[in-house]
């Protein structure tokens, strides 16, 4: 009787949980991704701080590329420190982007700067 009772709790709360998660992405709202952005005329590049993996960016906010050209670097390609909210996508077989895996669609910059968190990026 009480084995019953504890696994129905258990599957209560997976139910509970899964459907919190999927309310979260159907809001609009995607995830959070903290890393190094890198852009200049033939790359527009995202290394993930969490998973070392690169992705290629497609900025649909239209605030990244711009944010990142206003800090008047003297060469392309310098790294910034970026947070932006977005979801990540499989990349085409065409186009730039083709030899990433992956394509992070940023939706909203949170922060961009220069100063690159050693404790976060190495």
């Amino acid at each position: 009787m009480q084995y019953r009772f504890v696994k129905l709790m258990v599957i209560m709360l997976a139910v509970i949980c899964c459907s919190c998660k999927r309310n979260l992405k159907s809001n609009g709202q995607g995830e959070v991704f903290k890393g190094l952005y890198s852009f200049g005329p033939e790359i527009k590049s995202f290394k993930n701080c969490d998973d070392t993996h690169e992705y290629w960016v497609a900025d649909s906010s239209a605030q990244l590329e711009l944010q990142y050209s206003q800090m008047n670097f003297e060469k392309p390609y310098e790294p910034v420190y970026v947070e932006v909210e977005g979801e990540k996508i499989p990349s085409g077989n065409d186009g730039q982007g083709s030899e990433y895996d992956s394509t992070l669609v940023v939706r909203k910059v949170l922060k961009i700067t220069k100063e690159i968190p050693q404790d976060l990026c190495n």
